[in-house]
């Protein structure tokens, strides 16, 4: 794969007329809606018409469907770049023909951030339901935060938001190492593990990452860690002693706050917390799984960090309702459920798992699962196969290449083989449209069916109701 364009601060260039090259992307509308809301002149190209790109029509940006030099308005200011985006992408091409200067959207996240008390999520796993968790209970209680998500939280376009508040919260992605831009008050580490292969050679690496990210947080502020997790713990004690303070939470008794109960009940948690002064809160949190249980705690210390007071903002988290892709109901029909997931690492192929589990009492679990990326499949697969052994039955389909090119040898049949080891009942689909009749002859009324991955697999929840409608 060609590596994305060197990209210019986008301080230095105007967001006055931004063009955005994969504007219907997850964090690529985010910051265009931002831009539009704040009265720029924003176009774009994308792939595809979308119901993000109409999104962004409506608010008056121009969108193009495909790549072209002439989708390059002659009054944009800058081209605004993801590090999906290739060198010889037509829009680049002219851009670069033209002068213009070009700005990877870390960049241009930073600058909208400037000025406001930023407040970023990162982390291996959890960072767009934190972030969306932090969000909507900030929004509850009035405040009005600006916000940057890396998914929509219930439909199209509610990825971002343009606030009067001076609270700006963002996911910070560290799979390129553009969250080492940001500025924050304060920042969350949920977990740090080895994940994107194509720009990550070892867990130093990714440590190093993760502590300059650190080093950017303003002296005085704070940095809240998952103590729970053993790279999070690590990066704790590797930061430990600089300009900000550190705040711990997890179930273990050195957490600064600590988790004293988590209460499943069915698609929600009742979470019990101990803070540092000694008060405990119970609030609930309407996803299932422990994993999303540490997350909204992580949150409520982070937004006292802030200085929103954990009595307040601790109910506050019960409004949140969840996130486009993360276990998130599409519907039921002739008594089954069907629910999508975009977990497609190995430990968040796992959580949501054991979080289904729980939630489907006597019913089985039956998985659609599409490997992402063959970097990733190539260095995890045996894992993933692992992880889905905690599915009653797991149909697996191709691997959803994404923005890379394939790689030899590396097919979802290393999934399929490690699952099948673990006695897994398993078989590979070569097709997304042979899919909902395979789910209809498996899944019985009672039974939860995922659909799990970061790709396509998504669209196939509506097409498996439909099918099983016609059996009810």
């Amino acid at each position: 794969m060609t590596a994305a364009p060197a990209a210019t601060s986008a301080t230095s260039a105007p967001l006055s007329a931004p063009h955005f090259i994969g504007i219907g992307g997850a964090g690529m509308s985010g910051l265009a809606k931002i831009l539009a809301l704040r009265g720029a002149q924003v176009s774009g190209s994308d792939a595809k018409e979308s119901t993000v790109v109409l999104a962004l029509r409506q608010l008056g940006a121009d969108v193009h469907v495909g790549h072209a030099a002439e989708h390059v308005p002659a009054e944009a200011s800058c081209i605004v770049v993801s590090s999906a985006i290739r060198e010889d992408n037509p829009e680049i091409v002219e851009a670069r023909r033209r002068g213009l200067p070009i700005i990877h959207r870390s960049d241009a996240l930073a600058a909208l951030m400037a000025g406001r008390r930023a407040l970023a999520v990162a982390g291996t796993h959890g960072k767009t339901t934190t972030t969306s968790m932090l969000a909507v209970s900030l929004t509850a209680l009035g405040v009005d935060p600006s916000f940057a998500i890396g998914g929509d939280l219930n439909e199209p376009g509610s990825n971002a938001h343009h606030g009067t508040g001076e609270i700006f919260v963002a996911e910070a992605d560290e799979s390129d190492r553009s969250f080492q831009k940001y500025t924050p008050e304060v920042a969350i580490v949920l977990n740090v593990e080895l994940d994107h292969h194509a720009n990550y050679a070892s867990m130093d690496e990714i440590y190093e990452s993760f502590e300059a990210f650190c080093d950017r947080i303003t002296p005085g502020g704070a940095l809240v860690v998952d103590i729970d997790h053993a790279g999070a713990a690590e990066l704790a004690s590797r930061v430990a002693g600089r300009q900000f303070e550190i705040v711990t939470v997890g179930e273990g008794e050195r957490a600064d706050v600590r988790i004293l109960k988590i209460v499943p009940r069915g698609m929600t948690s009742d979470v019990t917390v101990a803070l540092p002064e000694g008060e405990e809160l119970t609030f609930t949190v309407n996803v299932p799984g422990r994993h999303y249980a540490h997350n909204a705690v992580a949150a409520l210390a982070a937004g006292v960090k802030l200085g929103i007071p954990a009595a307040e903002l601790a109910p506050a988290l019960s409004s949140y309702q969840g996130v486009r892709r993360r276990l998130q109901l599409k519907g039921e029909s002739a008594g089954v459920q069907v629910i999508d997931s975009y977990a497609h690492h190995p430990t968040e192929i796992a959580a949501d798992l054991q979080a289904i589990r729980e939630a489907a009492g006597e019913g089985r679990v039956v998985v659609v699962f599409q490997p992402h990326l063959f970097s990733r499949t190539r260095e995890l697969g045996l894992e993933m196969g692992e992880a889905l052994a905690l599915a009653d039955q797991v149909l697996v389909l191709d691997i959803y290449p994404a923005r890379e090119d394939p790689i030899p040898g590396v097919t979802s049949e290393i999934v399929i083989e490690s699952a099948r080891a673990k006695g897994t009942d398993v078989q590979g689909v070569h097709s997304l449209a042979a899919v909902p009749e395979l789910v209809a002859g498996i899944a019985k009324p009672g039974d939860l069916v995922l659909t799990m991955g970061a790709g396509d697999v998504t669209f196939l929840g509506p097409e498996i109701l439909s099918r099983l409608d016609t059996l009810g």
